[in-house]
């Protein structure tokens, strides 16, 4: 049963891939406890191009998964990793590898997407990724109703902003129509709150999850919190096992897996 149940989950993740396009980029990333295969975006060229270009010259072979951590997810890459002694502290970042970001709405931190890190705003305003390193998303699965709480909690103080501008003004006439006119009630009611639906959506910050990000997130899992925040360049399409395998390992106080984890290859195909 055991085995079935795990059969089944990975099944899941490769369900939630998108169709892999004609002539679409595929790398393979071989690691020394196994091989994962992920395709890149069409739509996202420079991240793309940057990634091919230095796997190509071999800037991944070699170095580690300097960041680890379950239920979130496995970063490598970082050439201060190649050759690193047992313990060291690894995984810093390269300005010089820093490219501007190509955020793309319909794409998610759903399990298996390919991301590029960086570093945090307050030194990094253009949100310019980091290409000497990337992530790959493990995530958690959320219930249905994580999700609606979270959405509540994020979006609940331009609700009540929208509350304040379009309901509490006709809350008394609202009252009386309710018992005078249930069908006109009903219909006003349903006005007010596509006002507010809409502010809501209008308003930055806001937060509401797709069909689709919701069928994602409660059967594959993904980090929501990392959406429009990192740019995604591609997603696994297999090896998600090994990606759980990754993401399963001992770390220290840095993160970093206490076996060492090694990249040692990763080539490109339909390039």
């Amino acid at each position: 049963m055991k085995h079935l149940i795990f059969l089944l989950i990975f099944s899941l993740a490769g369900a939630f891939a998108c169709p892999l396009k004609a002539n679409e980029p595929v790398v393979t990333i071989t690691t020394n406890v196994g091989v994962m295969k992920a395709k890149l975006y069409d739509n996202v060229p420079n991240h793309v191009k940057t990634f091919i270009e230095r796997a190509k010259k071999g800037e991944y072979n070699g170095t580690l998964f300097t960041r680890v951590i379950k239920d979130f997810m496995i970063q490598g890459g970082a050439p201060d990793s190649r050759n690193a002694s047992p313990g060291a502290r690894v995984g810093f970042g390269d300005k010089d590898a820093e490219i501007l970001p190509e955020l793309r709405p319909e794409y998610f931190h759903k399990k298996g997407a390919l991301a590029a890190p960086r570093q945090n705003d307050d030194v990094n305003p253009e949100k310019k990724s980091d290409m000497s390193q990337f992530f790959i998303v493990e995530g958690k699965v959320y219930r249905s109703g994580e999700l609606d709480t979270l959405e509540k909690v994020k979006n609940y103080a331009i609700r009540k902003k929208a509350l304040d501008l379009y309901y509490r003004p006709v809350k008394v006439q609202l009252q009386m129509l309710k018992m005078d006119n249930p069908r006109e009630y009903n219909k006003r009611v349903a006005a007010i709150n596509a006002k507010i639906d809409s502010m809501i959506l209008a308003t930055p910050g806001h937060l509401v999850f797709t069909d689709e990000q919701r069928k994602a997130y409660t059967t594959v899992g993904g980090c929501h919190h990392l959406d429009g925040i990192y740019t995604i360049f591609g997603e696994l399409t297999e090896g998600f096992e090994v990606l759980d395998q990754i993401a399963a390992q001992k770390t220290d106080k840095y993160d970093r897996p206490l076996k060492d984890i090694r990249i040692v290859s990763i080539t490109v195909e339909n390039e």
